[in-house]
């Protein structure tokens, strides 16, 4: 299948505002595109492109005075089918575990898993080891966490999550990554485009974040705010939590005035051509009426 994607961020700064942006697919993510996944702008603003420690692509500019919109619009070609599932994957105990996984056992700036362990061994000893056990910690997240934007906020960390009971998507990933990593088993955040493919529409398009854990020899994703396997997800970062990740960092303040975001199912289409037609203009995506997350 083909999936559009793309965004549009318009913000206006008071003075010259260097950013560090993280809005490009991920290296590792295996599809072809069509047209271009760069970040664009408005402005002849200078762009430098580097991989940080975690393989994220990442994009360092300085947005001028007044207004900058950036965005990104190309197709994406995806194998359709859902987040793999493997309940028989196994937990690996953790003096066998590969050292490039051991930092995702630790806490994080958001994902403070030493805070949690007495609730993680009190809600999730009793389950099975591997597959069961992140999938009950996953049911339990998404059965104890009331979405909404207005949850959100820029220091609210795994423990405030499971204390307040509410968050966005990020929160529901940082307290699964927090509670997973409270029971030896590594876990590690993840955010880029989720549409409602396959099932029914959600509203205004955003970035989504989920997390990654480690069973069975290899990473599996998983979902604590949707809690199903999902189709067509395109990576954009991973790390140890949302700071490793962020969307926009900015050193200096912003006023955010517009966002959309589009991840959609391109049908009817039978050649790059046409696919590439398509992006002469930007779709006609509704935009979020609060912040990102």
């Amino acid at each position: 299948m083909f999936i559009r994607i793309g965004f549009e961020i318009t913000i206006e700064c008071a003075r010259p505002t260097p950013l560090l942006l993280a809005l490009l697919p991920h290296p590792s993510y295996g599809g072809r595109v069509i047209g271009s996944e760069e970040v664009r702008t408005d402005l002849a603003v200078p762009q430098e492109e580097y991989l940080d420690e975690f393989a994220n692509r990442r994009v360092r500019m300085v947005a001028p005075p007044g207004r900058t919109t950036l965005w990104s619009d190309c197709i994406v070609e995806n194998d359709g089918q859902p987040d793999p599932f493997d309940w028989n994957a196994r937990q690996h105990p953790v003096a066998e575990l590969p050292p490039d996984t051991l930092r995702y056992l630790t806490p994080s700036r958001y994902c403070n898993s030493d805070e949690l362990v007495d609730l993680a061994w009190g809600l999730f000893g009793a389950t099975p080891e591997g597959w069961a056990r992140v999938q009950a910690i996953c049911n339990w997240v998404q059965s104890q966490l009331t979405f909404g934007y207005p949850f959100g906020r820029p220091d609210k960390t795994a423990t405030d999550a499971a204390r307040e009971r509410t968050g966005v998507c990020r929160d529901f990933a940082h307290l699964a990554v927090a509670l997973c990593r409270a029971m030896n088993i590594p876990a590690r955040y993840a955010s880029g485009y989720l549409g409602d493919i396959g099932v029914p529409d959600s509203g205004p398009g955003d970035f989504s974040a989920w997390f990654e854990a480690y069973l069975e020899n290899r990473w599996f994703t998983f979902d604590a705010r949707h809690n199903t396997p999902r189709i067509g997800r395109v990576l954009v970062v991973r790390g140890r939590d949302a700071a490793d990740g962020a969307m926009m960092t900015s050193f200096g303040n912003y006023d955010l005035k517009v966002f959309r975001v589009w991840t959609d199912e391109v049908a009817g289409t039978t050649s790059d051509t046409e696919r590439l037609a398509l992006l002469e203009r930007l779709p006609d995506a509704p935009a979020l009426t609060l912040a990102p997350t």
